[in-house]
């Protein structure tokens, strides 16, 4: 089985090499953020072409999340219970079945800086999913994937120094990460195409691809029962190039069995 997670960063002005990218790599099941479309708006009918059903939870212009899968599509959820808002909840997660392993697709608030009321609203966040993901652990097999907008440690960014005082890097976040992989979630960190680090994230700023001047914050949790079956784990370097990418790269996983 192969799964794979990517912040497409508006799934429509992405579409093109969206529908390439999944032609190429065929991942079973694949989970999406910020697609910045409402529900009704997701290209479902070019998807469904490839193979896919699709379920997708949005609200125009920002946010949004969706999950793609050859593998089944059951038991779908948007959001999770005591979901906060902004102050109403945000399309920020949707879970579902695929091929009896509960993906759950996370696009978690940016935070924006630590004196900001998003930035508590970010911290809130996390608690709540740690809280809904106690309960959802007990029924089976999961992997709760996506942006996550925190850098786990200081070698998940290119230049610590660069980020004190910024979110993605503050201690209440990474301190909010760390409580959700106690819940039993293990983290798994993909091999970078490029240099000692694997990054998923480069500023659209000239240079900071090429230089590889980026950040680890998109990431994939698992159950030890899935995370145990991981034969290969891969940032796709590859798609953040060219005309017009996202500025994420996906993370493609591969499960035997």
């Amino acid at each position: 089985m192969r799964f794979a997670t990517w912040n497409v960063n508006s799934v429509k002005a992405r579409l093109p090499r969206l529908l390439e990218w999944l032609d190429a790599t065929k991942p079973d099941v694949l989970c999406l953020q910020e697609t910045k479309v409402p529900a009704d708006g997701f290209p479902t009918a070019e998807v469904s072409e490839l193979g896919y059903a699709v379920a997708a939870h949005g609200q125009g212009r920002w946010n949004g999340v969706a999950l793609l899968s050859r593998v089944g599509l059951e038991d779908v959820r948007n959001g999770f219970p005591g979901e906060p808002g902004y102050p109403d909840p945000e399309a920020r997660a949707i879970s579902a079945v695929c091929g009896e392993i509960r993906f759950m697709s996370v696009y978690v608030p940016n935070g924006r800086t630590p004196e900001d009321p998003h930035y508590q609203y970010k911290l809130a966040w996390l608690a709540a999913l740690r809280t809904s993901l106690e309960t959802d652990l007990a029924t089976g097999p999961m992997v709760v994937a996506g942006d996550f907008n925190v850098a786990p440690t200081d070698d998940d960014v290119w230049d610590p120094a660069v980020f004190v005082g910024a979110t993605h890097v503050t201690p209440p976040e990474r301190a909010a990460l760390a409580a959700i992989r106690d819940t039993g979630l293990r983290d798994v960190v993909a091999r970078p195409m490029k240099g000692d680090h694997p990054f998923t994230y480069w500023d659209y700023r000239a240079g900071m691809f090429h230089k590889n001047l980026g950040m680890r914050i998109d990431l994939v949790l698992a159950t030890p029962s899935v995370a145990d079956r991981v034969t290969d784990a891969v940032v796709d370097r590859e798609a953040r190039k060219g005309k017009g990418p996202s500025d994420h790269a996906p993370i493609v996983v591969d499960l035997d069995g």
